[in-house]
């Protein structure tokens, strides 16, 4: 548990305001010509959707051909892992170009919940929004935020310029919005497909003239969804299939929307997902699922189509993550990285000039669940560590692993699925594995411990402790958890 301070951040957060409204101006002045203008943007997150929950990546129950066609065209990545294994961290990672834990935001947002309705992804975080906003870009999103509901945490603090959609988890609140009009208290799951559809193509031909990045990050297959009624039964696989199928055609809509105004060589398009999916028949052949941190929670689908640069389609087996999004567009929008704090990603231009990365196959990736650091993987090798119970979020999907004492050891190349521990044969992986962890740990943090390279968590209320999970709060004091529970009115009610 943490207690954080905004205000010593707000000097250089102004800054940065200032040069990106001047930037803006100066680049939208010097891009009138449309001979080199910078490549349109739209990065389509899913949420839930496990590694073969697409054709192209071993499904069988759906088909999704206009996912396949980016795919077919394009950079289709099998060795990439989302910065988390669940929705709220996952989506800061791939925003921020930095792990969750570094930039503040390692816990699943619940608006409805005392520990986290007054927290958010911070304001002094510089998104990939923000970024393309400081380069003269149209800065768009339609669908899911989930990372902070309070205006200082709004999409809108955070670069975007227009938003349409369901910001929340629809569990957690089901409002839908255009901009700041509400259109439905209730959003209607069956249109969903159809009202995100239909937007996208909309900002595709109204921005079609200038660069534009668009955030197009849709519910589904997280629940509840339905489809609408010309798409039941269209799939193998229940309500589920149909929707995705449906997602699919509305991708095939703005591919040909892009095709019809002569932009689409010219438009970097990214798919991936946030986390894998709660069932792991969509996450094969991984073993594990959305909040754990076997393969099946952190390896999704990644695809990357841009026929500008990418000349040559190719399958991508080299160690890809959620943090190298930023820096991949930074570079490609012609953009430095801000100097005043540390990413975890590097660009992925080489690799869609048809080159490797500089980055070493070697390099770690270090599996966190919110605070807890609970596996390290180096190459083939991969660690699961100790933990206790009270370390533990969502424990209830971990119970494997709870009180285990010594380190478990898989070697992926021969055991993708992680069913046969090593640890006894390869004594020096594990105390090199567990050394790397001992060294994250004093960076990045632990369970109530803070890491000197962690930025603050967005917070309403700097005094009140920073806690994951609800298990956590309850141990507080009233005294303790202060305006975070005063202040608390039970239920969704801002954004």
């Amino acid at each position: 548990m943490q207690s954080f301070s905004l205000t010593h951040l707000t000097y250089r957060r102004s800054l940065f305001k200032f040069a990106t409204t001047f930037l803006t101006l100066l680049t939208m002045l010097m891009t009138t010509a449309a001979e080199g203008r910078k490549p349109n943007i739209i990065f389509i997150l899913m949420d839930d959707m496990g590694y073969s929950d697409v054709s192209c990546y071993g499904a069988t129950g759906v088909d999704t051909p206009n996912i396949d066609r980016l795919a077919k065209n394009g950079l289709q990545f099998t060795n990439f892992h989302s910065g988390a294994s669940i929705c709220s961290p996952s989506r800061a990672a791939y925003l921020t170009g930095a792990y969750p834990q570094r930039c503040g935001l390692y816990m699943g947002i619940n608006e409805n919940r005392e520990p986290h309705w007054f927290l958010g992804l911070n304001p002094d975080e510089i998104t990939l929004a923000e970024l393309c906003l400081s380069q003269g870009y149209k800065t768009l999103m339609i669908g899911k935020w989930h990372l902070g509901t309070e205006e200082q945490f709004s999409y809108y603090n955070q670069g975007f310029e227009h938003y349409y959609g369901a910001p929340s988890n629809i569990h957690h609140n089901p409002e839908f919005f255009d901009d700041k009009e509400q259109l439905y208290a209730n959003t209607p799951l069956e249109q969903l497909a159809s009202l995100y559809t239909n937007k996208v193509i909309e900002h595709v031909r109204t921005y079609k003239d200038q660069p534009f990045f668009l955030f197009y990050s849709h519910q589904y297959p997280h629940t509840p969804y339905k489809c609408s009624k010309k798409w039941k039964g269209s799939s193998r696989s229940g309500v589920r299939g149909d929707a995705l199928q449906e997602v699919d055609w509305g991708i095939g809509q703005m591919i040909d929307t892009l095709e019809e105004e002569g932009i689409l060589d010219n438009t970097m398009i990214i798919f991936a997902s946030d986390n894998g999916a709660i069932s792991n028949k969509h996450c094969l052949p991984f073993r594990g699922t959305k909040y754990v941190t076997f393969e099946g929670g952190h390896r999704v689908p990644f695809i990357i189509h841009y026929p500008a640069l990418i000349h040559k389609a190719a399958e991508v087996d080299q160690l890809t993550t959620a943090m190298d999004l930023f820096p991949t567009v930074a570079e490609l929008i012609g953009t430095e990285l801000p100097s005043d704090r540390l990413y975890d990603g590097m660009s992925l231009k080489p690799l869609l000039q048809g080159e490797l990365l500089t980055r070493s196959q070697e390099e770690p990736f270090y599996y966190y669940n919110c605070e807890n650091l609970q596996a390290v993987k180096k190459g083939d090798w991969k660690i699961h560590l100790p933990r206790e119970k009270s370390q533990v979020p969502f424990w209830e999907h971990n119970k494997e692993f709870i009180g285990m004492k010594k380190p478990i050891l898989y070697h992926l190349k021969n055991d993708i699925n992680e069913q046969h521990n090593v640890a006894a044969q390869y004594p020096k992986i594990v105390a090199e594995l567990t050394h790397l962890a001992e060294q994250q740990r004093k960076h990045l943090g632990e369970f109530q411990q803070r890491g000197d390279q962690q930025r603050a968590t967005g917070s309403l209320f700097p005094e009140v402790p920073v806690v994951s999970h609800q298990k956590d709060w309850y141990r507080l004091s009233e005294s303790i958890k202060g305006r975070g529970q005063s202040e608390f009115t039970g239920g969704h009610n801002k954004h």
